[in-house]
């Protein structure tokens, strides 16, 4: 594996989809998948910066949790995208209920509703199990534990839990292939940062693991959680619960500017940080064949600008 030093490091930044990979630079995003046929379809799309529409949007804390929310949005939108590839398309016949809904409201209303409900599922689904069960499970705790041994136990349980689930989901044969595509979207990354041509015998040999994935953003996220949920000492579960939910927004502001700042250092104490993200890459990010390198530098190449300044990191 390459141990050289990076040149240039990028904001550029991807997510694995589909059997395909989405890549977003500082003025397109392109996403780049596989159809089962083989050949490589694109979907290119301009990038609005939230800031330029809204100068709340660039304040520190506040841009985290709205960048997040963006990213999500489009991460969404690429996993919409990728699926339609998979889908059997000839062979499918909709059911009368559907048929009766695709008629009544028209197929673009239903999929719009669809996708905007699969999204506040996943919203729900993500804070009920890693934020609200690990608060409701420690707070089961006897009422004699000190309020700080409490939060370290919340953020014990949050932990485990988090990477249980990834280590889960690891075992399904499509998430995997998804863990593939973003082992190759991280090498992708690593070999233009270290200014080498986009080839697959050059992204090949870069390291799978980098400390501005995304999920060791989330890892950050569960620390920073326990520091902010200490400072406020709380009896009653319910309030308990709803705090947690209303810190949110400033926990992942707090860790979004702590992946900013050591993002931008090699120290030792950037080193720290990312450690625990980049151990815990090891279940997010596989080693990809050729093929999927081969999707992730079509998706990179088309969101390099021309002016190598503007995405810098």
């Amino acid at each position: 594996m390459s141990s050289e030093k990076v040149l240039h490091k990028t904001s550029i930044g991807g997510q694995a989809v589909l059997e395909g990979i989405m890549m977003k630079g500082p003025r397109k995003s392109c996403i780049a998948v596989r159809k089962p046929d083989g050949e490589i379809v694109t979907e290119e799309s301009e990038n609005h910066p939230l800031k330029d529409r809204y100068p709340i949007a660039g304040l520190p804390v506040i841009r985290g949790f709205l960048n997040m929310i963006a990213m999500m949005a489009e991460g969404f939108h690429a996993i919409d995208y990728s699926s339609r590839f998979l889908e059997d398309e000839e062979d499918y016949e909709p059911g009368k209920f559907e048929s009766w809904l695709n008629k009544t409201f028209g197929s673009e209303k239903i999929e719009s509703a669809i996708f905007t409900v699969s999204i506040a599922l996943g919203v729900l689904l993500a804070v009920g199990l890693f934020i609200l069960l690990p608060a409701f499970l420690a707070g089961l705790l006897p009422e004699n534990v000190p309020h700080l041994a409490e939060n370290l136990i919340e953020g014990v349980i949050r932990i485990v839990l988090f990477i249980f689930y990834m280590w889960l989901v690891s075992l399904m044969k499509d998430i995997r292939r998804t863990y593939q595509y973003h082992g190759a979207e991280h090498k992708t990354i690593y070999c233009y940062e270290k200014g080498l041509e986009l080839t697959v015998d050059n992204v090949r040999v870069q390291k799978r693991e980098h400390p501005r994935c995304g999920t060791s953003f989330l890892f950050v996220i569960m620390i920073i959680s326990i520091l902010v949920f200490s400072v406020i000492s709380v009896e009653n579960t319910l309030l308990r619960l709803l705090l947690r939910v209303i810190l949110l927004p400033l926990v992942i502001g707090l860790s979004y500017e702590v992946i900013k700042i050591t993002g931008r250092h090699d120290g030792l104490l950037s080193r720290i940080v990312s450690w625990p993200g980049r151990m815990l890459q090891h279940l997010t990010v596989l080693e990809p064949d050729d093929s999927m390198i081969e999707v992730a530098i079509t998706a990179m190449k088309a969101v390099i600008p021309e002016n190598q300044s503007e995405d810098a990191w």
